[in-house]
Order: C-alpha cells, then sequence, then structure tokens
C-alpha cells in the first residue's frame, strides 16, 4: 500500500523529521534524563511522560520515514477546466441544498473541518477529474449515496502553505 504525494509533501515530512531529530529527540532525552534523577521510577510522573514524550517522537519520525519510503510521487496537474488537485470547488449537495467550497488535497494534508478534502475520499473521489455543472453521485459504501452538482472550480496550485497532518 502506498500513498500519493506530491514532491511538496515529501519535503515537508524531510523537513520535520529533520527537525524532529536534530532539534527535538535531543531535547526530548535530556528531559528523561533529567526526569530520571527526581527518584524511584515506579512512582515518578516526570520521568513517565518525558519517556512518552520521546516515544512519540520516535514513533513520528518512524510513521514519516514509511510515508516517504512508500510514497508514489504525484503531479498536481490536471486537464484545464477539470478538478485537479488543489483546486477550489463549490459544491451543491443535493440533500442539504446548501453550497459548500472544498479544496482538494492529498491525504497528508486533509482536514475536513477547514474544507480540506482528500482526493481519496468518497466525495474527492467523486469530483475528481469532472468539469462545472456536472452531477455525480458520491458513493458512501454499504449501498449509500448521495449526488451533489459541482457549481464552480477554481483551479489552484499546491504552493505548500497547507500543513501535513500530525496524528
Amino acid at each position: 500500500m502506498y500513498d500519493e504525494l506530491t514532491e511538496i509533501d515529501i519535503q515537508k515530512m524531510k523537513e520535520e523529521i529533520d527537525y524532529r531529530t536534530r532539534v527535538l529527540r535531543p531535547k526530548l532525552i535530556e528531559d528523561v534524563q533529567t526526569a530520571r534523577g527526581f527518584g524511584d521510577l515506579s512512582e515518578n510522573f516526570e520521568y513517565k511522560c518525558a519517556k512518552r514524550d520521546k516515544n512519540r517522537n520516535d514513533s513520528r519520525i518512524r510513521y514519516l520515514e514509511r510515508m516517504i519510503r512508500t510514497a508514489k510521487v504525484i503531479s498536481a496537474k490536471a486537464e484545464e477546466g477539470a478538478v485537479g488537485l488543489f483546486d477550489t470547488v463549490v459544491i451543491l449537495p443535493e440533500p442539504t441544498g446548501k453550497p459548500q467550497t472544498i479544496r482538494l488535497v492529498t491525504t497528508l494534508r486533509q482536514d475536513a473541518l477547514k474544507g480540506l478534502i482528500s482526493k481519496e475520499s468518497p466525495v474527492g473521489k467523486a469530483v475528481l477529474g469532472r468539469r462545472a455543472g456536472d452531477r455525480v453521485t458520491v458513493d458512501l459504501g454499504e449501498g449509500r449515496s448521495y449526488s451533489l452538482t459541482i457549481v464552480s472550480i477554481e483551479k489552484g496550485t499546491d504552493d505548500a502553505s497547507l500543513d501535513i497532518n500530525g496524528y
């Protein structure tokens, strides 16, 4: 299994790995050593917290390295007039009848609360490659679906302004 990511996604992950390895890891190791000196480790809350933070950092580094190793690099270019990656799209879901503005992004940058929708999500799959005025069906699985209309498309670029997700 791999994730389809852009060159900028890969670069942002490398920058985060570099920061976590060179800056954060030494500080966290020092915190663990300092907390170790506070006494009995079985009852030392500071030690447990410092150790947890260090392990989370190491886990995040491993996660990012695995993502880079298994990523398939894709281009954000799309056909003119069709919905592509990083485009801002106004959709009109039929169940609500209220227009919504979304931006199609890679899975690493998705944030539905901010309108950043993954191209792998049901809505993302439904609108990707379609044109303004198209009526599409969003498949939710298990026989459930709904329709929406693409009202407008504003072409976008991968300008590196969107942060990658933490976990």
